[in-house]
Formats: structure tokens, C-alpha cells, sequence
């Protein structure tokens, strides 16, 4: 591994400051709480513009399917600085999941089919993961062949923008094995109901699927191994949002420390405040640091992959509900209140958390990768 890896660039560090005055310029408080009342959840405009003026939806798809073909070390910079803000939106369902699936499992033909209008903001993508984490035995979907193609039956929960999605992959069980597909549109037979979540800013859905129609994607062979790198990559990204939220709480519990007086004196030269932030900034920057190792592992497609991941996703799940919790804790009873900030992110972070399997699952993966070692 390059000595230099961790060592941000001019480049890297000014696409940063690029996307976070973005993200600041569309996610206010006050806008993010707006559209979490709208039908959509989020913007479709603003969804346009990361599009069409930084090209975030096709960061790190080919330039052959209308990207920029950039790494895992670029993206994780979009979660991170959009995890700052709560910014409302299908992304982390559309590049994490549905994008980087078909990128992943896809032929060559169903690529160029799909990738182009996910990299110009045309299409929302997502994959249902929910019952994919525990493995194969954990499918509720049944494929079978029909007319020369599949139809799909069962359900799938907690499936992420999946009440918008025009493009679903959906693993399912098909002549004993795992097998991905694609659902395009709202077919008949597809069925789409909300599931209510803590965290508003992120609309999740249950599908129920009856006979429908659906494309494989691949070639035809066991797809298991590739929908765990699927879920591996996505819970780095993931991971980068969390450490993107952890550090907000922590800069907005120091701010506080530093404004709110009692006793003739700031709340930061109390001891106990002292330590909460203490604390904070060691999970803060213990999770960049293993979100930026995790990112190299994703992008070199490195053999640790699966278990940098898991160690990344279980301690920055911990990290950011910590924070959040602390953060609430040093803003005192206003903290607690639904018309500050500090709830939405605690919301965030306890949603994230569950999100890909939560640390528990992941440390029990962890501690099973060993044993098998």
C-alpha cells in the first residue's frame, strides 16, 4: 500500500470543499425539513444538478456509461460532506446499491443499457438488501423461469427509496442458487407500500412481488459472491455518511460548549462536558481513519475487503449513535426538543446504524471470518 495513501491532494481536497458548499447551499435546516413532509422526500431539481453540475450519480461509473470512472477514494468524500448535511436524497440507494449492483453483476449489454441514465440523474436505482445480509438462506424472493425470461415472487423489506426507484435489483433464490434481477418501471404485480422509519430524511419501502417480470442480470451463474462485495463496498460508503454526521455532532456540541454560559462560565470548562467531547473527537477520528482505509480496500479491490468493512461499518455505527447521543446530552433539555437540529442527526445516526447490518451482526462476521482463517 502507498506510504502517501491518507495524504489528501489539492484535487481531492478542493472537489471537497466543491460538494460541501453544495450540499450547504441545499440542505439547510429549514429546507431538509420540508422535504421530509413532501411526497417525493427529496428535491428531483436538486437531485438534477448533482447531475448535471458535478456529476455525482456517475462518479464512479466508466466513462463508457456516461461517468467519470473515478474511485472508492473520491466517493466516500460525496458521503462524507453529504452526511454533514442530511441532505434528503436517493443517493446511497442509487450509487451504493442499485448502480454499483449493475455495475458489479451486470453483462456488458445490460450496463450500456442501464449506467447512462443513473450518471445523468434520469434514473433512481436501488437493491433490496434487507434479507440478502444473513445470506442465502435469508431470500424471500423466488425466481422463476418464464416465456424465456424470470418472473419474481415474495417480498422484500426495508428496501431504501424504494417507493421511487425506477430500477430495482432484487437477490433472489433461482435453481439453488442466488441469483440478481432487475425490476424496470412499476410492472404489474409489483406492489409498493412505505414503511415508517426514525429517520425522515430516508424513505424506506416494503415490495411485494407477484409474477413479475424481471431481467437477470449476469450471465446465469451463482451471484452470491458478488452481492457480498455489493454490501461490502455499500457499507464503506455508508460508513463515510456516519463519519460525516459524527462530526457535525461533535463540531456543534463544542460550538455549544463554547456559547452557552452558566455559573458566570461556559459549559466547556465543566468537567463532565469536557469529556463528552473528549470522547466524541476519539470516535470521530478513530472512524476516519478506518473509513479512509476502507475506502482504499474497496477501490484496490483488496482480498481484506470483507473484513475491513465489517470492522469500519460495526465501529462507526457505534461512533455516530455515540455522538449523537453526546451531543444531545451537552445541548441539555433544548437538545432533546424536536425543533433543533441535534434530533434529526440522532435519528440519522440510529437508522444508519441498522442500516447493512448492525455492529452487533457485523462484529458476529468479523469474529466468524477469523475462525475460518
Amino acid at each position: 500500500m502507498p506510504t502517501n495513501v491518507f495524504t489528501p491532494s489539492a484535487e481531492l481536497e478542493e472537489f471537497r470543499s466543491s460538494v460541501r458548499r453544495f450540499a450547504e447551499a441545499n440542505a439547510d435546516s429549514r429546507t431538509v425539513r420540508r422535504l421530509m413532509d413532501t411526497a417525493e422526500g427529496y428535491d428531483p431539481g436538486v437531485w438534477k444538478q448533482m447531475s448535471g453540475q458535478l456529476g455525482l450519480q456517475g462518479l464512479h461509473l466508466p466513462e463508457e456509461y456516461g461517468g467519470s470512472g473515478v474511485g472508492f477514494v473520491e466517493l466516500v468524500i460525496v458521503f462524507e460532506e453529504l452526511g454533514r448535511t442530511l441532505l434528503p436524497s436517493p443517493y446511497l440507494a442509487t450509487v451504493a446499491l442499485g448502480a454499483n449492483a449493475i455495475l458489479q453483476a451486470g453483462t456488458e449489454e445490460q450496463r450500456a443499457r442501464w449506467l447512462p441514465g443513473i450518471a445523468a440523474g434520469e434514473k433512481i436505482a436501488t437493491l433490496a438488501y434487507a434479507e440478502a445480509i444473513g445470506g442465502p438462506d435469508g431470500l424471500t424472493i423466488e425466481a422463476g423461469a418464464s416465456g424465456g425470461g424470470y418472473t419474481l415472487t415474495g417480498h422484500a423489506r426495508h428496501v431504501v427509496d424504494g417507493l421511487g426507484a425506477d430500477l430495482i435489483v432484487l437477490p433472489a433464490r433461482v435453481d439453488g442458487v442466488v441469483g440478481l434481477f432487475l425490476v424496470e418501471g412499476g410492472p404489474e404485480g409489483l406492489h409498493r407500500t412505505a414503511m415508517p422509519g426514525m429517520d425522515l430524511t430516508r424513505r424506506q419501502a416494503r415490495l411485494d412481488l407477484d409474477g413479475v417480470p424481471a431481467t437477470r442480470l449476469g450471465e446465469g451463474s451463482d451471484a452470491g459472491e458478488v452481492l457480498r462485495r455489493i454490501l461490502d463496498q455499500a457499507a464503506v460508503c455508508l460508513s463515510a455518511e456516519m463519519l460525516g454526521g459524527a462530526q457535525v455532532c461533535l463540531d456543534m456540541a463544542v460550538g455549544y460548549s463554547r456559547d452557552r454560559y452558566q455559573f458566570g462560565r461556559p459549559i466547556g470548562s465543566f468537567q463532565a462536558v469536557k469529556h463528552r467531547c473528549a470522547d466524541m473527537l476519539v470516535d470521530v477520528e478513530s472512524a476516519r481513519s478506518a473509513v479512509q482505509y476502507a475506502a482504499w480496500t474497496a477501490e484496490h479491490e483488496a482480498e481484506e475487503l470483507a473484513t475491513v468493512a465489517a470492522v469500519t461499518k460495526a465501529f462507526t455505527s457505534q461512533a455516530y449513535v455515540d455522538c449523537a447521543n453526546r451531543n444531545i446530552y451537552v445541548h441539555g433539555g433544548i437538545g432533546f426538543t424536536w425543533e433543533h437540529d441535534a434530533h434529526l442527526y440522532l435519528r440519522r445516526a440510529t437508522s444508519s446504524a441498522a442500516m447493512l447490518g448492525g455492529a452487533r451482526r457485523h462484529r458476529a462476521e468479523l469474529a466468524r471470518q477469523l475462525i475460518d482463517a
